[in-house]
């Protein structure tokens, strides 16, 4: 890579993605860079936290040349705590993640770049990525694990109260308010599924319909478990310290629980699979892509890992096995 480039790189990684993609999106040269390849690794990973880090650092120990595209923006960025993963439980999650690209720097043939990938064309053995800052870059391989995004309904305090008052997952932050009033936002069927699964954790939930219909029999099983249900839909969330909440409704007066469990649609953070015409799934919580055994996708040679697959129980470990599994199988596809 020519020293003008890596000091750009340098450049943008001091001063943040935001203001660099302002920079960059004002530069009107920045679509005339030369599109062919300046360097072809084995592999490029699209996305760099648990999923991809986990990947680069099965390719690195294999001495396989890696970039590792990454915008600085992981999923799990609004939540104070990780936890459930073996020798970081309760750490911050930004400070494992910063902790992991530390480690990384000790492998030659991992580069790590703060930039976004703009587009892919190509087919197995020959990649291309275009970068947001346009450089172009070469791979025989692609790891595709740049997550998804969750989408907050339009109520007030629901997006501020994401990652603290209202959360998804109860392996992940369901100890730290066991035995306390939980309530869970109804989204469909197989939200009976997580009243079930919450009894591990507590004995005192509240179910918010938030206009859904709860069918007679699910009510009466409800009723069975002690379980009431609050009917109308959710106006307003307020946020009181770390976990608590009062929800606010259209009909009846404001109810306060101590966490509320919420699953909103998500979709991919990127649409670069949709370019590539990869196989997807819909999934009651949103779009996530197929992959078989190996991780591998529909087209041959690319790889994907994390919450882009995995629409059940997204979680650091998860992500972090997929993506080592990811780096694995590419990395053996390649052998001679």
């Amino acid at each position: 890579m020519q020293r003008r480039t890596l000091l750009k790189l340098a450049a943008l990684s001091t001063i943040g993605l935001p203001h660099a993609q302002a920079i960059a999106g004002s530069n009107p040269t920045s679509s005339t860079h030369n599109t062919e390849p300046t360097t072809m690794d084995n592999v490029i990973i699209i996305g760099g936290s648990f999923a991809g880090l986990a990947a680069a650092l099965q390719l690195g120990r294999a001495r396989r040349k890696v970039t590792v595209l990454d915008t600085g923006l992981p999923r799990n960025r609004f939540a104070g705590r990780s936890h459930g993963m073996l020798g970081h439980d309760h750490k911050p999650p930004l400070d494992i993640l910063a902790e992991a690209r530390q480690q990384l720097t000790r492998y030659p043939a991992i580069r790590l770049v703060n930039a976004r990938a703009d587009s892919i064309s190509g087919t197995i053995d020959n990649f291309s990525v275009l970068t947001g800052d346009g450089e172009s870059l070469g791979a025989r391989r692609l790891i595709l694990s740049y997550g998804v995004v969750d989408q907050m309904p339009d109520v007030p305090g629901y997006a501020e109260s994401w990652g603290t008052s209202i959360i998804p997952c109860p392996y992940c932050d369901g100890f730290e308010v066991a035995g306390q009033h939980w309530g869970l936002v109804w989204s469909g069927p197989q939200s009976m599924n997580q009243v079930r699964l919450f009894r591990d954790w507590t004995d005192r939930l509240t179910v918010f319909a938030d206009g859904h219909e709860i069918s007679s029999d699910i009510r009466a099983d409800l009723a069975g478990r002690n379980v009431p249900v609050v009917d109308g839909r959710i106006t307003g969330v307020a946020p009181h310290g770390s976990h608590n909440a009062t929800i606010k409704l259209d009909t009846g007066p404001n109810v306060a629980v101590d966490i509320l469990f919420a699953h909103p649609r998500n979709k991919p953070s990127a649409s670069l699979h949709e370019s590539l015409g990869l196989a997807t799934a819909d999934t009651p919580l949103g779009v996530v892509l197929k992959v078989d055994e190996r991780r591998e996708t529909s087209m041959p040679g690319i790889y994907a890992a994390g919450d882009l697959t995995n629409p059940v129980l997204p979680s650091v470990t998860t992500a972090s096995w997929q993506g080592a599994m990811a780096g694995i199988f590419a990395q053996q596809s390649m052998l001679r």
